[in-house]
This record gives C-alpha cells, structure tokens and sequence, in this order.
C-alpha cells in the first residue's frame, strides 16, 4: 500500500488554524448513542484497492456492520493514500467543514503525520474509548501508540500489525544461502545477478526497502528518530546510496526496470525471474500459498539483527459525514472475531494488534488454534523491530531516488 505523504504548501495554512473538533463530535464512551445514532448510516472507507484478499476482508466487514449495526459499509478503492487526504484538504480549504466525502481513511506514517499537523483528523483521541480498545495490545505492541515515531493520542485506532519479511522458494533456493542482513543481501545480489529487485519508490514497499537499508548502513540509526536535518542530509544518506549503486547493476533488469510493487515481485517470484522477494505482512507467503499464487515451496526469514515494523490504522477525517459509522467500523476491526478472521491467512493474515491475554477463553482458544501457515515464521522467529524512521526521511529519500535514478537532475 503506498502511504507517501502529500505536500501540504503554505497557501492551505493561511487562515486555517482551527482545531479539527466539533461540538457534534459522537463521544465513544456514550457507546449506544453511538450505535443510535450510526443506525442507517453509509460509511465510505477509502482504502487501498490493490489485493483481492484484502478486498474481500473489507466486503465481509461490510457484510457485518451491516448485519449486526445497521451500517453500510463502501470501500472506496484507492492505489494512494495521499490521494484521500488531498480530499479531505481540498474540502477544509473550500470550506466544506461538515458532510465531507471521507469517513474513514487507512492509513499509516507520513499521511498521519500530514493530516495531523494541519488538524484533519476527528478530536479529541477517540480511539482509546472504543469498547473493544480494552483489547489491544499497547503493553507490547509500541507502534501502537506512536506511528513513525508520531505520539498517535488516539487520533487513529490500530487494525494490523507489519513488519517486513523475505520469502525465497525453497525449491530453488538453499537456506543455508540465505542472507542476514542488507549487507549480505547486496553480497547475495552479486553472486546471483539478476535475482533480486525491489519496487521503484514511492511504492510503499520500495520504499520500505529503502529505509531497512538506510536503518543498517547509516552511521547512527538514532538520527532517524528525529527529523531530517537538512545540513547533514546528504551525508546521512550517502551510505544508502553508495549500496543502491552497488546493487543496481547487478539487480533484475540491471536496475534499469523495476517491479510495479509487491503483487508484481510475487509473480515474479512464482515464475522464476526472482528469487528472493519481501512484504511488510509475515503471513503474506502462506496467504499466497494457500490461494494458488505461489508454490508450497515458498518459505519466509528475516534479518537476525531486526527488520522495520510498523502497526496501520484507521482514521476519521475531522469532517466525515458519518463519524458515528466511522466509529462503529473502527470498533468492529479491533472486535476479537475480526481481528481473527483478519489473521487467518485464508482471509488474509494480517497479525492482530490484541492481547490473546486479554480475551476472553474462548477468543483466546480459537487464536490459538489458528494455522498461519507453512511459511510463516513463528513470532520468536521474526527478529527484532527496527523502528520506522521519522516520517520526514522518506519524502527526502524518494525526492533523492527520483532525481539520482530517474529524472538525473
């Protein structure tokens, strides 16, 4: 899912310094009159579009709400994020402050970060009074209360957990090959010319690729914490590039191409032009397994040293039209029942953002006796998490990408 940032210029600051709360606002601890008032209500959830799994996740949802509710649920499919927040902009700026086309947005990192800084979201921090919030997992799950280092302050409520993951096919692939970090991947990429891509930015996963790598090869990892510095930039992003040169010549295409994004490297990987490929879900291969989309053979690793992970969220524009729909939704995609269904990877196996402690014995039975999958990592498997950088490094890094490997200005 592609989640860059959008440019938000000073034109749009001028004059709109409000805050995104109104008086109108549902309060989630008056929960029935949330329901109440959500009853007939049509949701428009802008989500990303690109995976049929997910889109059937989504239309069962619908299914749901709708059942148990009374509220209509419409996925409104987009392919960028920034996309939906230009909307919600656009309408503030025209001064369309109520009945806005957005209810619920997907999202994550820098389109949080935008929407927050300039007062898009519903207010007060709502998400930590939902009644299915008593659930998540924020003892254990960090990003849970901070998205690309952005305290969250229940602007946003979780729905899925990420961390990024390779998968190979063990067919054609030794584990014993394997390599342990972006070092000896760029090592493995030489020996193998021609085996190894990733998307060209600003797709999500490139340019996920691009911030793992950075994470490794920056002289201190804690610069990425804090926003750019604009003096040392090009110091700090130097080592990054210094390795993208070394790879592309030896990368599919001799990185003069690149893959669309994940879908694209997963066929690619199932025909045998790629060999080792990379997603931000760890059951994504086993999903793909169990769908016909890749060979039982497929198996998954990572890095032993950490790979970024990050939690997505769903948000409500400050001037959604169907905020009480909007957050019966919310409620229903942290619900123990959903989040099951989510994590089963015949649906789609995104990992849960609850607590299993926290359930009650049956809930807590069945997420035990889930199948995840022949080629998911157990999570003493996965490694550790490397935190996503401050949402500010990736615009500059895309910007830098596009003008060394793209526009050569």
């Amino acid at each position: 899912m592609r989640l860059a940032t959008i440019a938000l210029t000073a034109t749009f600051l001028v004059g709109f310094c409000m805050s995104g709360a109104s008086a109108a606002d549902p309060d989630p601890a008056e929960w029935q009159a949330v329901l109440d008032e959500a009853e007939g209500q049509t949701v428009y959830f802008n989500a990303w579009g690109g995976s049929e799994n997910i889109n059937a996740y989504l239309e069962w949802v619908g299914e749901e709400t709708q059942r148990r509710f009374g509220v209509e649920l419409v996925h409104v499919k987009i392919d960028d994020t920034a996309n939906a927040v230009a909307r919600v902009l656009a309408e503030r700026t025209s001064g369309k402050d109520e009945g806005g086309s957005v209810d619920l947005i997907w999202i994550n990192g820098e389109n949080f970060v935008a929407m927050k800084e300039e007062d898009l979201l519903m207010q007060p921090g709502w998400a930590g009074d939902l009644p299915n919030w008593r659930y998540v997992d924020v003892e254990n799950q960090p990003t849970i209360l901070t998205d690309f280092t952005e305290p969250v302050e229940g602007l946003e409520s979780p729905w899925g957990g990420a961390k990024l993951v390779f998968f190979y096919d063990s067919a054609r692939l030794d584990a014993e090959q394997l390599p342990d970090s972006a070092g000896g991947l760029l090592e493995w990429a030489k020996a193998n010319p021609g085996r190894l891509s990733y998307p060209a930015p600003p797709d999500f996963i490139g340019s996920s690729f691009l911030k793992q790598v950075l994470s490794e090869v920056i002289d201190d990892p804690a610069k990425l914490q804090e926003p750019v510095n604009e003096q040392t930039f090009e110091a700090d992003v130097a080592p990054l590039f210094d390795y993208l040169d070394a790879l592309h010549p030896v990368a599919w295409r001799s990185g003069k191409a690149f893959p669309q994004n994940y879908p694209d490297m997963k066929q690619k990987l199932a025909d045998g032009e790629l060999d080792i490929v990379f997603a931000f879900n760890p059951a994504e291969a086993s999903a793909a397994i169990a769908a016909g989309e890749l060979p039982d053979t497929v198996r998954s690793f990572t890095f032993s040293e950490g790979t970024l992970g990050n939690t997505h969220f769903v948000a409500i524009p400050y001037n959604a039209n169907a905020k009480a729909g909007a957050l019966v939704v919310a409620n229903f995609l942290i619900a123990p029942d959903a989040q099951l269904r989510k994590q089963d990877p015949a649906y789609w196996g995104d990992p849960t953002v609850l607590a299993l402690q926290k359930l009650g014995e049956e809930d807590r039975a069945a997420f035990d006796a889930l199948e995840l999958g022949v080629a998911t990592l157990a999570p003493d498997e996965l490694g550790p998490v490397i935190d996503e950088p401050h949402a500010s490094w990736m615009d500059r890094i895309e910007e830098e990408w596009r003008r060394r490997y793209i526009t050569g200005n």
